[in-house]
């Protein structure tokens, strides 16, 4: 099943589709630009062609019938040199070029052109929960993420199956293929450690010691993972707040089935009340909120704050021209007055602060002056 995704985008002008391998861009730009002439540079005949010949594609599109508005080039960073060609048939014809990537990393590090502004850039994640609509199922969600493919498979020993082979491929294919590391079997390891570091504040120097590498090579991973959109980082909170201490981001993946394939977790239940299953929470809530932030508001800005006693809000949003969210994530199904302490700390040292929390409450309550919403409700609350 096809899922109606978030994204929008312009008829008239070209862009850039980038997003980790299987979020669904091909899926989604067949549907919107049904009548689009498809360049496919997975198809090795058609990448060694182009990659001979990058003038072939102004060959092609000048031999287009008007009629076909759209040319779509797919894995453009297999063949960057095509961008210059795409860039002389912008300024020269009316086609409009829409290009997807897996990576903008290889573009930007080979000095390719990027079009100067003349093609738009967006990103695609896996499917969120508004995506899913009714199909969402947190339980689902939280063990095997929302990676389209998912959900055309009959059961959960499939989906298993296909994260394993999700993260291999990934493996294979955006690291090893397009030469972003010159050995393997470290940033392997690393993957399954950085995975066991989810959502936790970095400590580079654990991380190398526990790899066997320098702490510059484990700074040049986790810039890999984020270049390629597998994950993003979560800043500290920047203001004159005299009681923050954290200097030092987290890092977070960008899915929860990816985590628990890469951390070897699949098999292992995730149960109500546990710190795991808290964890695994907060992490789906915090993706989600990257997610829509870059499909609605891309001027939001995300972060976290942790104090000197380690006082710790999961979530700040500050909003341009509206109050600062602090966010607290429980993943409990009746937060009380016990839960908000820390919260209620902290908002009253901030100015222009509103202070709320998200769970898996059914019922949006106020608890001295703190919204607690149902968590679904609180980010359409935020976002749309």
């Amino acid at each position: 099943m096809n899922y109606q995704r978030l994204l929008k985008f312009p008829k008239n002008h070209s862009f850039f589709l980038f997003g980790a391998r299987g979020t669904g861009k091909s899926t989604l730009l067949n549907e919107r630009f049904p009548n689009a002439y498809v360049i496919d540079l997975l198809d090795v005949n058609q990448e060694e062609a182009y990659a001979k010949n990058p003038l072939l594609l102004k060959e092609i599109v000048l031999g287009l019938p008007k009629k076909i508005t759209h040319v779509l080039i797919d894995e453009i960073q297999k063949t960057p040199a095509l961008l210059d060609v795409v860039h002389l048939l912008i300024e020269s014809t009316d086609k409009i070029f829409v290009m997807t990537g897996s990576s903008a990393k290889k573009l930007k590090h080979g000095g390719a052109n990027l079009l100067a502004g003349r093609a738009f850039v967006y990103n695609l994640f896996p499917l969120s929960f508004l995506e899913l609509n009714a199909d969402f199922n947190l339980h689902n969600a939280l063990h095997y993420g929302t990676l389209p493919k998912l959900f055309h498979l009959p059961n959960h020993s499939e989906q298993e199956q296909f994260l394993r082979a999700y993260t291999q491929v990934y493996l294979r294919e955006e690291v090893w293929v397009e030469q972003f590391v010159r050995k393997l079997n470290p940033f392997r390891r690393f993957l399954e450690v950085a995975a066991q570091c989810n959502g936790k504040i970095l400590n580079v120097a654990t991380i190398a010691r526990d790899v066997g590498v320098d702490d510059k090579t484990i700074v040049s991973y986790f810039n890999i993972l984020e270049e390629t959109l597998i994950g993003f980082y979560l800043e500290p909170f920047h203001h004159s707040f005299r009681k923050r201490l954290a200097k030092k981001p987290k890092f977070y993946f960008f899915d929860p089935g990816v985590v628990r394939a890469l951390s070897l977790q699949l098999t292992l239940p995730l149960k109500g009340g546990t710190n795991a299953y808290g964890e695994a929470f907060e992490h789906l809530v915090i993706v989600e909120c990257f997610r829509l932030k870059h499909y609605f508001k891309p001027d939001f800005k995300l972060s976290f704050l942790q104090t000197k006693n380690d006082v710790e809000i999961d979530l700040i949003i500050e909003r341009p021209g509206q109050s600062t969210l602090l966010v607290e994530i429980k993943s409990t199904t009746h937060v009380q007055e016990s839960h908000l302490k820390q919260l209620q700390a902290v908002a009253g040292d901030l100015e222009n602060c509103e202070p709320i929390c998200l769970s898996n409450d059914q019922q949006k309550r106020v608890i001295d002056d703190i919204t607690v919403y149902p968590w679904q409700e609180g980010l359409q609350d935020i976002f749309l």
